[in-house]
């Protein structure tokens, strides 16, 4: 499929509702384990989620959009969550991840985006030249990549209590997307 910003938007809009459906009032035993050694728990994704509301999808779209490939983008910080979100409860995360998209999303929809900006073009400090589409696009997946990582860690605490059923559940099966070097050092930095 092409990018097309009203279906991008069809995701963005719905992520806060489904976060809210999976995690609002769930036992902490659900929130609060990752899928393996390493890995986010769906808290964590909640407050990575709200990084990436303030500092990455909007502010790289506005860099791009007034200075083309001339200003890089920021490094993204991605585990600034583990400070940002220290002591705050769930429903404090989805409250803040819900008005934070609801503002960028009615900051989207005032831009009034026409295929010539989304073929416009901003510099990633990592990946080079990327257009304005590509961003869009990859907001809507990073979401739902995300809600796949919240999905395997709320499995994951019924990985044993399944029994012989493991065998055809392919949440099981996929491979573990460890935090890098950084990310568990910052991790530990927060638990103390």
């Amino acid at each position: 499929m092409e990018f097309d910003l009203g279906k991008t938007i069809e995701v963005l809009e719905r992520t806060p509702s489904v976060l809210r459906g999976l995690l609002a009032g769930i036992d902490q035993a659900w929130v609060s384990g990752g899928y393996g050694e390493g890995t986010f728990t769906p808290y964590d994704v909640v407050g990575h989620l709200i990084t990436g509301e303030r500092t990455d999808w909007m502010v790289r779209a506005r860099i791009i959009l007034d200075h083309g490939t001339d200003r890089p983008f920021d490094k993204y910080d991605r585990y600034a969550h583990f400070e940002t979100s220290r002591g705050k409860s769930m429903g404090d995360l989805l409250d803040e991840f819900d008005a934070a998209r609801g503002a960028n999303l009615a900051a989207l929809r005032a831009l009034r985006l026409v295929p010539a900006d989304l073929a416009k073009r901003g510099r990633h400090p990592a990946l080079g030249e990327v257009t304005l589409a590509n961003l869009l696009a990859t907001w809507a997946v990073h979401d739902l990549n995300h809600l796949a990582q919240i999905a395997r860690g709320m499995a994951a605490r019924y990985e044993d209590a399944v029994g012989p059923w493991r065998q055809y559940l392919g949440i099981y099966k996929a491979a573990v997307t460890k935090m890098d070097g950084e990310g568990e050092a910052r991790r530990r930095s927060t638990l103390t």
